[in-house]
């Protein structure tokens, strides 16, 4: 039997038509152990939008919600906020079963669509400020390039003063509730600083310049492309972009390690329990054991990042490697950093540490500290006077 999906209401005549992704665990490179939706919004006027499908494997989710509202064969205009596949996977089930509608793009998503797709279909281009009229309501388009890829836009419907905001407030997180009111503000709010952070760090100028410009619409409503809509905490999701996009820190403090037989490790508790001794908030991370994108979710609002590692071949682990080359990719700025670690007979772990740190814009709090086998009880208390002196610098 063929499962029957229903659409949920946003507004009068206006529906969640997307689908809810519960197994999903990885998204391009962060972990995601709530899963995720791909929110597609059906308007239902004089004339039938349709904003952004879903992941191609849920096609016929999506169908199956809009057919609870409408035949999708009268669907009459397609927008396309952005190229993406977990928004425009299904664009062409959707063409299939709505052949008369007219889609719309920006340029250069229209450009990707069609060779994505090895495709020729015919869209109407539109740029900032364009409009159309569904009847009662109307939608007007805003172009965000790089908030977080070349394409993107968000489409703003005055009528209902709804954002239909892309990628933009959005979080990797399934649920059968659509909105920010039925789900506690901690869990809703934290998923999106992870997302903000593992995907938009690196775009804070552009997110400033998003930011600028939809702050000149009157928002009821924001309806993001994943996870839940906002329709009570606008003010204060609106507020946590702003500070993440202005690269806002607070006293709060990193350490990130792994070790080979325990001495790094010895190392970053007394570093931790230095920075505590200074009032610094700390997070502690081994790598061996913590999920990479969660740290910096971490590091999103953090003034200080300390790694440490042992010396393996010369170098650092390949685990402390792999979180300082993403961590450089985000590009967080105004941090300070610190690198420790302990070796055997060579050294070059720190040295390491310290240029990968110095390659993602962190400035340096204080020289690096590394010791030979197990740091002594004279060692410990340097590391946790390391700890104290970066917590009086934070």
């Amino acid at each position: 039997m063929k499962e029957s999906f229903k659409a949920a209401r946003v507004a009068e005549n206006i529906y969640w038509v997307g689908a809810i992704d519960w197994n999903l665990r990885n998204f391009h490179g962060y972990i995601t152990p709530r899963g995720s939706t791909y929110n597609s919004y059906l308007i239902v006027d004089e004339k039938i939008a349709l904003i952004d499908t879903a992941k191609a494997p849920f096609a016929s989710e999506l169908t199956s919600r809009i057919s609870s509202v409408v035949d999708p064969a009268k669907i009459d205009y397609v927008i396309s906020n952005h190229v993406e596949m977990d928004h425009s996977g299904s664009l062409a089930a959707i063409r299939a079963a709505a052949p008369n509608a007219e889609f719309i793009a920006d340029k250069r998503a229209a450009e990707d669509i069609n060779r994505h797709f090895k495709a020729n279909w015919n869209f109407k281009v539109v740029k900032t400020g364009d409009e159309i009229s569904l009847g009662k309501r109307s939608l007007t388009f805003v172009e965000v390039p790089m908030v977080h890829w070349p394409d993107s836009m968000v489409t703003y419907c005055p009528e209902e003063k709804i954002l239909f905001s892309n990628d933009a407030f959005g979080q990797h997180m399934a649920s059968h509730e659509r909105f920010d009111d039925k789900c506690l503000w901690e869990d809703v709010r934290g998923e999106a600083a992870k997302y903000y952070a593992n995907i938009v760090m690196p775009l804070a100028a552009p997110a400033t310049k998003a930011l600028d410009a939809v702050s000149k619409l009157d928002i009821k409503m924001i309806a993001p492309s994943h996870g839940i809509i906002w329709r009570k905490n606008i003010a204060d999701i609106v507020s946590c972009y702003k500070d993440w996009a202005a690269n806002k820190t607070c006293k709060k403090a990193v350490v990130v390690y792994d070790t080979m037989w325990n001495s790094t490790e010895k190392m970053a508790r007394a570093i931790a329990e230095g920075l505590e001794s200074g009032g610094v908030e700390t997070k502690f991370f081994c790598l061996r054991t913590s999920d990479v994108s969660e740290i910096i979710k971490e590091v999103l609002d953090a003034k200080a990042v300390i790694v440490g590692s042992p010396t393996l071949n010369n170098g650092m682990l390949p685990t402390v490697a792999g979180f300082l080359t993403y961590m450089k990719g985000l590009k967080p700025r105004g941090r300070l950093g610190f690198a420790f670690g302990s070796f055997g007979w060579g050294g070059g772990a720190i040295q390491a540490v310290e240029a990968e740190l110095k390659a993602a814009g962190v400035e340096l709090a204080l020289p690096a500290i590394a010791y030979k086998y197990i740091p002594d009880a004279g060692e410990i208390a340097e590391c946790f006077n390391a700890g104290h002196a970066i917590a009086g610098a934070i």
